[in-house]
């Protein structure tokens, strides 16, 4: 890149800080200003129209970071990463209540009660339950959203389906009547935050821990790539996401320290310390089991040390609450795999074109099988087999949740292969818009992009390998067919040797 004048310089930088400002702005009005986000109401909400101005804006910021001087690169992601990442913690979740159930099973744990022994409903922790979490009915009825009624019975025994004159317990947890579904280190997470914040404080001491994890994770992101002499403004690609922002502060998914424990994982091993990076990888699992999809990119490297490490690490974590709740600690995840639709297939919005019901679940199983065979054993580079690994799995399975690519974003940015940021893209665009087809366009879009800028990517040495490669292989087809033609024709071929076969088949009739 040419060299620019101070002045320039000065403008260039100024402009970076205006529109990571007006993103900031926005991300804040968002979440301070709206209420929270409703896909019943059939109409275009405005959280809709925002996200996808925040998504061109983070866009604009990206173009206009490659025109700022290396010596002022960390100071402006760090700014840029602090500035909207402050500005989610504006109000309450806005698109999710999950961290209601993280904050209760936190303050059942610092009770000394198991998360997994009583569901949220059960009367005997009502002692137990804040106002902020379980307000009080008025007049019969609960505050408004992000509140849920629930009648319960008198008995403690019933569903609180049906209606009873006992006034309706109102709470922000979701699914109030199921167990808890988060692993061991999640738990340990969700008490960490509790035992320090207290049972008082409502949804912000959550919301600041994602943002103190995911500014942790630029941070790491910077020291990694300078050590790596890669270029440091790959970092704001996961700094100044709106995925960061909303799903790792606004709605301070737990998915962002599973995330956090991969990117350490990776590090870890490819610095050659298999051991911690198998602790690390072990403990990222228990954060939400997803992350074992992270494995076949971390073995190629002592691969005994990883898998007995995390292993380890997995079961010891578990091995607290096993004792207390014992087969309980399943929780609701077998539920929830029913509930969203994964048991039938019925959730793989593009094999469920092609393969419907339990056959998409067969066919998305072997996809992603084989996705790990071919990481594993044909990526030399981890980084970009976690890429692929996690990328390709999340476009297979299509889960309606966009912050299920939080485990995905510091990958991006490692690898600066900013197109797969259209996974997480098409995965908002289908949690926000309920549209089955625009869910299949988005995801189809976010297939062929990827497809094709890693395309363009390659070198033209490799692009011609490539090609080669693809014609030496149709040509074998090719050849194999009509082997077999002349074999059913005519009978057997004989072996041809070299300077027959320029000359013809010699056919055996």
């Amino acid at each position: 890149m040419p060299s620019l004048t101070p002045a320039r310089t000065r403008l260039i930088i100024a402009l970076v800080v205006m529109v990571l400002v007006a993103s900031a702005a926005l991300t804040g009005f968002s979440v301070g200003a709206l209420p929270i986000f409703n896909d019943k109401t059939g109409r275009l909400e405005p959280l809709v129209v925002i996200t996808v101005v925040l998504w061109a804006l983070f866009a604009l910021s990206l173009v206009l970071l490659r025109r700022v001087p290396a010596r002022a690169v960390i100071a402006v992601v760090l700014f840029g990463s602090l500035a909207i990442g402050a500005a989610a913690l504006a109000g309450p979740p806005n698109t999710s209540t999950d961290s209601a159930r993280y904050a209760w099973d936190g303050i059942v744990q610092n009770a000394g009660v198991s998360p997994y022994r009583y569901v949220p409903a059960d009367p005997a922790l009502a002692s137990l339950r804040p106002e902020w979490l379980f307000p009080a009915a008025i007049n019969g009825k609960c505050p408004p959203a992000p509140f849920y009624p629930f009648t319960e019975p008198a008995s403690g025994t019933g569903t609180g389906t049906s209606p009873t004159s006992t006034p309706p317990l109102c709470t922000a947890i979701n699914r109030v009547t199921v167990p808890t579904i988060y692993p061991p280190t999640s738990e340990l997470y969700f008490a960490a935050v509790r035992f320090f914040a207290g049972d008082t404080p409502g949804f912000w001491p959550l919301q600041l821990a994602g943002l103190v994890i995911s500014l942790g994770i630029t941070g790491i992101l910077l020291l990694a790539l300078r050590r790596r002499k890669l270029d440091p403004r790959w970092a704001a690609l996961w700094g100044w996401s709106p995925l960061a922002a909303t799903e790792a502060v606004t709605n301070s998914h737990v998915d962002v320290l599973g995330g956090l424990l991969v990117l350490v994982a990776t590090l870890l091993v490819t610095t050659g310390r298999p051991w911690r990076g198998g602790i690390a990888l072990g403990a990222a699992i228990a954060v939400k089991l997803i992350p074992v999809i992270a494995a076949p990119a971390l073995l190629r490297r002592n691969p005994v040390a990883v898998i007995v490490g995390s292993i380890a690490t997995f079961g010891l974590l578990y091995v607290p609450y096993v004792l207390s709740t014992g087969v309980k600690v399943i929780g609701y995840l077998p539920g929830y795999l029913s509930e969203e639709g994964y048991d039938n297939g019925t959730r793989f919005i593009l094999l469920s074109l092609f393969a419907p019901g339990t056959a998409a679940l067969v066919i998305a199983a072997l996809l992603i099988a084989l996705t790990a065979v071919l990481v594993w054993w044909k990526c030399h580079d981890p980084w970009l087999g976690l890429l692929i690994m996690i990328g390709v799995t999340l476009l297979i399975v299509t889960p309606r949740y966009p912050w299920y690519a939080l485990l995905l974003g510091p990958i991006i940015a490692m690898t600066g292969r900013w197109e797969w940021l259209t996974v997480p893209l098409a995965l908002t665009s289908r949690f926000l818009v309920p549209s089955l087809l625009l869910g299949r366009l988005a995801a189809a879009a976010s297939i062929i992009t990827i497809l094709w800028l890693s395309w363009r990517r390659l070198q033209p040495d490799a692009r011609a390998r490539l090609t080669r490669a693809h014609l030496t292989r149709t040509r074998l087809i090719r050849t194999r067919l009509i082997r077999t033609r002349l074999i059913r024709k005519f009978g057997v071929i004989t072996r041809l040797s070299p300077q027959r076969r320029r000359s013809g088949p010699n056919i055996d009739a």
